[in-house]
């Protein structure tokens, strides 16, 4: 853990923080969920606040889409691949045989987990410091993240006057290894699509992609639906 902490540019003041990070669910030990829950949280303010003061010159729709491109499954497994994460990890066997250390999954959530975890042991400015590290060559970060569909469909609806497109997670099943979920994706409070993904963050991607294939496939409309216009499931 010393190598993960010196990579982070922060050295734990109580290590059982981290530690609890890294453990992942199929540990059967205390794991890392709740701190991915507050993590979840602290990233995307800490990234709205870097982007904010960044870049003046850009309005709420382009601040929207580029922390949405920043804070997603890729841009994050590129991140835990850079600090070296996987290998940190702590996991049972059945999860570890199936690759679990280099699923973006995975990786991402433990990103997520290790920043709320600085969090609760530093405070908030410690990881405000370490987000901005990790994410100050944003450009080069969404540049080689690529194409992703919860952005392009944010941007599809906001190019055409609607509300931002909103996610639910309808199903789960399976093991803890192997999970599977399905995500519904609703625009002006009407479902559009649903997607399956073994994550959640990859069931809504698989969702976005889903509606915006929905929408591009309508008899005579290339374009969302006007408010206040009937959607179809």
């Amino acid at each position: 853990m010393q190598n993960l902490q010196k990579a982070l540019g922060y050295t734990f003041h109580n290590e059982a923080h981290l530690r609890l990070a890294l453990t992942h669910p199929s540990t059967k030990l205390p794991d890392n969920q709740r701190l991915e829950f507050l993590g979840d949280a602290v990233l995307e303010f800490c990234v709205s606040d870097m982007l904010y003061h960044k870049y003046p010159q850009l309005h709420e729709g382009e601040l929207t889409a580029r922390r949405a491109a920043l804070v997603c499954e890729r841009t994050l497994s590129v991140i835990a691949r850079t600090l070296s994460l996987g290998p940190c990890l702590i996991m049972g066997h059945g999860e570890e045989q199936t690759g679990g250390r280099e699923k973006p999954s995975i990786l991402a959530d433990a990103v997520e987990a290790v920043l709320a975890a600085i969090y609760v042991d530093g405070g908030y400015e410690a990881a405000r410091d370490v987000i901005r590290r990790l994410f100050a060559q944003d450009e080069s970060l969404i540049a080689w993240r690529g194409h992703d569909d919860k952005n392009a469909l944010q941007e599809y609806t906001q190019a055409h006057g609607l509300d931002l497109p909103s996610y639910a997670i309808i199903a789960q099943e399976g093991p803890d290894h192997n999970r599977t979920f399905t995500a519904q994706v609703s625009v002006m409070g009407r479902p559009v699509a649903t997607g399956v993904g073994n994550s959640k963050k990859a069931a809504e991607q698989a969702a976005a992609k889903a509606a915006l294939q929905e929408y591009r496939n309508r008899p005579g409309q290339s374009e969302p639906p006007a408010k206040g216009a009937t959607t179809c499931v």
